[in-house]
């Protein structure tokens, strides 16, 4: 016998499915409506729809998946970095895939106070350091510097992937990225 899950795993599924297709502008009815709770669950678990987008976010396995996708890489730093632009060529070809939700969030939220805008910076920042510690690993001069370069790259195939998907952005970024690499010296 299997268990049906409760009203706030369901909504967080509903969320994350819908802001994901839709964006976070999508209505709260058709949450509710998917999750097939009513709107009190809503408010008694997130305490409205900001904090339920908040709560999407912070619960979304992204900066765990880029982990599982370096350590399955290996224990070579450049191995580990360049793995993840493969995995996005893999990830920016799906017919399913609209974007980063991270960053689709953080341009349609117009509210500077809407608590998704930390949870934006911190996956961001979590990134940040997962390529700075690749990177001091790896020897480069300036690992933080080389972490930002190396965001920059995955944030613009993940966008340029939605406007081009045929133009495979991921692969152009991974050769862009194996020059940020090639700036650390060899032992």
């Amino acid at each position: 016998m299997t268990t049906r899950p409760g009203p706030r795993e369901r909504l967080l599924d509903a969320a994350r499915d819908l802001t994901y297709t839709q964006g976070v502008h999508v209505g709260v009815d058709a949450i509710l409506k998917q999750a097939n709770v009513a709107r009190r669950s809503l408010y008694q678990h997130f305490g409205g729809k900001d904090g339920l987008i908040a709560e999407v976010l912070r619960a979304d396995v992204g900066e765990a998946r880029y982990r599982q996708v370096m350590d399955e890489a290996g224990d070579d730093p450049r191995r580990r970095v360049l793995a993840i632009f493969d995995e996005l060529e893999k990830i920016t070809t799906r017919p399913s895939f609209r974007g980063c939700r991270y960053t689709s969030a953080e341009l349609a939220l117009t509210d500077p106070a809407h608590p998704a805008h930390a949870e934006v910076r911190a996956y961001k920042d979590g990134l940040h350091q997962l390529f700075t510690t690749e990177l001091t690993r790896h020897g480069h001069p300036d690992p933080s510097l080389g972490a930002d370069q190396l965001l920059v790259l995955v944030d613009g195939a993940l966008a340029h992937a939605v406007t081009r998907p045929d133009s495979h952005p991921a692969l152009a970024a991974r050769a862009m990225a194996e020059l940020v690499l090639d700036r650390a010296p060899q032992p």
